[in-house]
């Protein structure tokens, strides 16, 4: 079993450096930081046996972080998940990652220094040696929504699949040939997962196989909306547009409407993966996936609940069903 002299050694760093960023100090510089993280993974560093005991002292605390809080969905999550711990007698202490790896890492930071019983995490991107020290402390953690290649935690989330299908179908149904697909980063399993589904099933579905229809943002308005302006640049006119999540489809009402104007944009048909409350009211009213974040946040702390008391707990995926605004 790796000790953290072999740590420091492999790092290049005195013991003290390498002890002062294993225990969460913020008292060295960015390098040996990542250097001391990324040998602890190397090496699958394990704290000793006091500070385990000290990491099992029960304190009732869970901690929460999510992708972006100003995104409906993960607030809907964060208030289930919030309620459900609570009733369950545990406290949640919420971070916000603002879709920012680098931010995600920092509170990473800030949670492994405190004495939580685990973690219930959106992440942002791959497998980062911040998470896996995190990890090799021997921290309980559950995924939400998004998964992490080469992570084996337990996943709680949306059936991504089964709510690009309803989508195509929609669309089919509309007599859609070309549509444009706005999608989101595909190092996060979201976006991945929903353009491997769309691709996938757009043929057998009469939609267009032209990749000049397809286009990917940061699951942000304001990318999104620069996404769809790429698209429109390549000549090509869309019937209708799906976003792939619920400000995706924001940054496509605004892009659409920017470069053509209310009238003509009033035209093309948005469809969202995530149901908004303002799409009802949209001109004309959006069609969505909706997703059930408020079962993912209730069983993530069960879940998450279930890791601590020891038990094993399997993923689940949460199928989706969709909103039909076309005839209202």
């Amino acid at each position: 079993m790796a000790t953290i002299k072999d740590v420091a050694e492999r790092a290049g760093v005195a013991l003290g450096t390498a002890s002062r960023v294993l225990s969460g100090s913020t008292q060295t510089s960015p390098d040996s930081r990542a250097r001391v993280l990324a040998a602890a993974a190397e090496l699958n560093y394990i704290a000793n046996g006091p500070a385990r005991a000290l990491r099992r002292a029960r304190t009732d605390v869970l901690g929460l972080l999510v992708s972006d809080i100003r995104n409906p969905f993960f607030s809907e999550l964060a208030h289930a998940a919030e309620t459900e711990a609570m009733r369950r007698g545990y406290t949640v202490i919420l971070a916000n990652a603002n879709e920012d790896e680098a931010q995600a890492d920092e509170y990473l930071r800030i949670f492994a220094g405190q004495r939580i019983d685990g973690l219930l995490l959106s992440p942002q991107g791959p497998l980062s040696p911040r998470l896996t020290s995190l990890l090799a402390s021997g921290m309980p953690v559950v995924l939400l929504n998004r998964r992490v290649a080469g992570l084996d935690a337990p996943l709680f989330s949306t059936d991504n699949a089964q709510g690009v299908g309803l989508v195509l179908d929609w669309l089919q149904a509309g007599g859609h040939r070309d549509v444009a697909f706005v999608g989101g980063p595909t190092a996060m399993s979201t976006g991945a997962e929903r353009l491997a589904a769309y691709l996938a099933g757009r043929e057998s579905h009469g939609i267009s196989t032209d990749d000049a229809l397809i286009d990917s943002g940061d699951f942000l308005a304001g990318g999104a909306a620069a996404a769809i302006a790429r698209i429109l640049d390549r000549g090509v006119r869309p019937t209708a547009v799906f976003g792939a999540n619920g400000p995706t489809t924001l940054g496509v009402v605004r892009g659409l409407r920017e470069r053509l104007g209310v009238e003509a944009a009033s035209r093309i048909e948005v469809v969202s993966f995530d149901n908004l409350d303002w799409f009802e009211f949209a001109t004309p009213p959006i069609s969505a996936v909706r997703n059930d974040a408020a079962t993912i946040g209730r069983l993530g702390v069960a879940g998450l609940i279930g890791l601590i008391e020891g038990r094993d707990v399997a993923s689940e995926r949460i199928e989706t069903t969709f909103v039909d605004r076309r005839n209202v």
